[in-house]
């Protein structure tokens, strides 16, 4: 592939709903344009953007993936994301690279919720955008339908240029709605002129009046003109598209068959004509020699520098890093700097890559998408730039995973082979997390949602030959007292010899400090228990607060007094008096009515206001407290309670059950609470039988 100039270069990323139809119309837009000469199929698993095996075993896509094409002298980089929100990380490593989003809407299934959320992840990057109806050349699809429900929702922002011609159920051809023209498919990219049919006239009526409408608005003199009657040419509607696409108040709406390969070129062309170059978007980081903003701006004259927004691990092909080249042109023998690693990079060879398959090329240019081959220090994220200049670019806000699950090594052995291979698939994706829960003895396995961790523990199996098993975590409760307690407690052992005794009299109460294990105190008079035994006795319950006598949890919110007790001049030691303490600490504690606390976390569920009542419901099953609704942008509410950890285990996929997908959720540690008497019980029984066991 030849070397593109910043002007001449599109990036463009696909969105929408799961099975929407993205990844056959990436594929459409490959074999049209020249780039494959044979269309794959996704039942055949032999799509260009859905290479790796669990993506071809379950027959949607999984990762982000780039198919640079040609066209029109110019570079399309097509970034086709998946549409499970299980996967959001992918689609936001590819917005963050993007210029332009086409929004892709099944004309059978119409506007979804993975459309809603296009929109407003296109909202949020503030990305120019086009909409793309697929399936015209199934009986049942709709191009009318789907216009006027994306019409209701978004106003008349909405402008369909394209109308489809249907003949005995199939798509046979199109109206150019902006020069009111008729075309019939002849071959592959290919079409001729005909005439409209008088079915589509009352439609194309509606349509071009949208479309004028909509171009009317992008000026006073366009305005009076269509008040005034009169005709604007296509070159003046389409150059007051262009602007009106770019600043998102026009969003043109075309359509065709992705499996016919059939309105294809018309939106290739489009996202030419229409989408901007990089050299039309802002873009800037800071200079750390002087702290100052820098304007990359994808200028190719300034000084090189690149971020990574994502990255590939293959085991067959390696690592690749993606970059996005923010300024100047970068060349296979430059030497770069990590500014977020402190580490030197040398680039080596500079690859485009299609699917999987690395094509090397010369250099590239600001505002392109390249890959680096084996940059060890470089994560998605950095930033590449000169030692002598470097800049750092921001991190894109990236969702965080709040589902999790806790794993095991199948086979002993494979520890280590599973830590390394979770660590490529954390590289690989930002959205995946391991935490290790030294105090549960569990390693935790963090993602957007079941499924997510459910095909990390088979791309772990498939790619890297080794097995996790995934189980529900267990939870960290605490054991505090209810009461007081007062224990005499004597350790003594004698035999033949320098013998051992401690002995000390403590006094257990709560301290009403749940963040602390314990306090202690002491209030010995007349040397019963000399000065020298208080550390060991502080140290008996530092180490007896780390495992409680009732279910084997940490204790908080203890105090312990030491009052009195007795000593040996021959056989007392540190030893004896920590080991008495122990003593005290577990008799003490059983007597002082010991209760199990649970953790609490703070809630919030976003949500539409439709769906407040079924989630605040659901909560109330799950032990929740809602403590208030506070409503946001686009008719959303922000639903905040008090709730168990144990009761989101599973939430993830309930809410999304309940709310079609479009509720999401964060929560962060609140504090202790104790446990209704069931749960204790339950949690006292479960813990035994895991000693047992």
């Amino acid at each position: 592939m030849k070397v593109y100039r910043t002007d001449e270069i599109r990036n463009v990323v696909l969105l929408g709903h799961g099975g929407s139809g993205k990844t056959s119309l990436a594929e459409a837009m490959a074999y049209v344009s020249g780039a494959i000469n044979r269309m794959g199929k996704i039942t055949d698993g032999n799509t260009i953007s859905d290479f790796d095996k669990e993506e071809q075993k379950r027959q949607f896509s999984i990762s982000t993936a780039l198919i640079p094409i040609e066209w029109e002298k110019a570079k399309i980089n097509i970034l086709d994301t998946p549409g499970y929100f299980d996967f959001v990380g992918q689609v936001e490593e590819a917005v963050s690279a993007a210029d332009a989003a086409v929004i892709v809407v099944s004309g059978k299934a119409g506007v979804e919720v993975g459309t809603e959320k296009a929109w407003e992840i296109c909202d949020k990057y503030n990305l120019p955008r086009m909409i793309f109806i697929t399936e015209m050349d199934v009986d049942d699809a709709s191009f009318r339908e789907v216009v006027e429900q994306l019409t209701d929702r978004y106003g008349k922002v909405i402008a369909p240029h394209f109308q489809p011609i249907r003949e005995n159920e199939k798509l046979v051809g199109y109206v150019n709605v902006i020069k009111n023209a008729g075309r019939r498919y002849t071959g592959v990219g290919q079409r001729e002129e005909c005439p409209i049919p008088d079915y589509c006239q009352e439609n194309l009526a509606l349509y071009r009046e949208k479309l004028l409408e909509a171009v009317a608005e992008t000026s006073e003199e366009f305005m009076d003109r269509y008040f005034a009657g009169e005709e604007f040419s296509v070159e003046e509607i389409r150059a007051a598209m262009r602007t009106s696409v770019m600043d998102g108040s026009i969003v043109p709406v075309a359509m065709g068959s992705n499996i016919q390969a059939q309105g294809i070129a018309n939106l290739l062309s489009d996202i030419v004509r229409f989408f901007p170059s990089p050299e039309n978007r802002k873009f800037a980081g800071v200079n750390k020699a002087n702290n100052e903003i820098f304007e990359a701006n994808y200028d190719f004259s300034k000084i090189k520098s690149a971020y990574v927004f994502k990255t590939m691990v293959d085991p067959f092909i390696g690592k690749y890093s993606f970059i996005k080249v923010a300024s100047g042109v970068l060349k296979g023998e430059d030497v770069l700097y990590n500014s977020n690693t402190e580490t030197e990079e040398k680039l080596g060879k500079i690859y485009t890559i299609i699917g999987n398959k690395p094509v090397e090329i010369s250099e590239v240019f600001a505002g392109d998408i390249a890959a680096l081959a084996k940059l060890t220090d470089t994560r998605t994220g950095d930033t590449l730039s000169p030692k002598q200049n470097q800049i750092v670019y921001g991190k894109p806000d990236f969702s965080k995973p709040f589902t999790y699950l806790k794993y095991e090594v199948k086979n002993k052995g494979d520890e280590d082979k599973v830590s390394q291979a979770l660590a490529r698939l954390m590289a690989e994706d930002v959205t995946l997390k391991v935490v290790n829960d030294s105090e549960n003895r569990q390693t935790l396995l963090y993602g957007m949602g079941d499924q997510h961790l459910e095909i990390a523990a088979s791309k772990l199996a498939g790619r890297y030959k080794c097995e996790i098993i995934l189980d529900t975590p267990k939870v960290a409760f605490r054991e505090t007292i209810r009461k007081k307690s007062d224990i005499d407690s004597k350790y003594k052992k004698q035999s033949g010899g320098h013998g051992q005794y401690g002995h000390v009299k403590i006094k257990f109460e709560p301290s009403g400090d749940l963040e602390t294990p314990f306090v202690f105190e002491e209030v010995v008079v007349g040397g019963a228990v000399p000065k020298n035994y208080f550390p060991a006795v502080e140290k008996g319950l530092q180490d007896s607060v780390l495992k409680g006598p009732l279910a084997g949890y940490p204790v908080v919110g203890v105090k312990a007094i030491l009052y009195d007790g007795s000593y040996h001049p021959v056989d007392s030691s540190e030893m004896a008096f920590k080991t008495a303490t122990c003593m005290a600490f577990k008799k003490g504690i059983l007597e002082a009515g010991p209760v199990l606390m649970e953790p609490i976390v703070s809630l919030k569920v976003t949500i539409p206001d439709a769906y407040t009542g079924d989630v605040m419901g659901d909560l109330n099953k799950r032990r929740g407290r809602v403590l208030g609704m506070n409503p946001t942008a686009n008719g959303y509410q922000v639903v905040e309670a008090d709730i168990p950890m144990t009761g989101l285990f599973g939430y993830c996929t309930i809410l999304r059950s309940m709310t079609g997908g479009r509720g999401t959720f964060e929560y962060e540690f609140a504090r202790y609470e104790q446990a209704p008497s069931d749960i204790q019980e339950a949690e006292i029984a479960n813990r035994a039988a895991d000693d047992e066991n």
